[in-house]
């Protein structure tokens, strides 16, 4: 059974970080290109991050570039996501998601909130 598994998401205040984790299960991490994406409120869902099968290449939307950083630990199936300086605007859920050779998976979701 497919599992991604979002965590780490809270409430931080603005200038704050926060570092997202997505532990997958269910099929071959190291095959597949990962991301993270965001949907706040009332929003589309959007591009965030996202990283080749080896780690090697990275790509960013322009609105996080300098401040989020994506990475992946392929011994241990699990992606991150490290967000530094957090505005308010980058409140959202954000989403991990998996893809290779067609397949295509996505994660619930953890709750991310950037308030003072």
């Amino acid at each position: 059974q497919v599992q991604l598994v979002e965590s780490g998401g809270g409430l931080v205040q603005p200038g704050g970080s926060l570092r997202l984790s997505c532990a997958a299960s269910g099929f071959t991490f190291r095959y597949y290109a990962m991301s993270w994406y965001r949907q706040a409120p009332g929003k589309e869902r959007e591009l965030v991050a996202g990283i080749g099968s080896a780690g090697g290449n990275t790509n960013y939307a322009d609105s996080v570039k300098g401040r989020f950083t994506i990475s992946r630990d392929n011994a241990k199936n699990t992606l991150y996501l490290q967000m530094n300086s957090l505005k308010p605007e980058d409140t959202a859920v954000y989403y991990c998601r998996a893809q290779y050779a067609g397949m295509d998976y996505w994660g619930k979701g953890t709750l991310v909130t950037v308030s003072s």
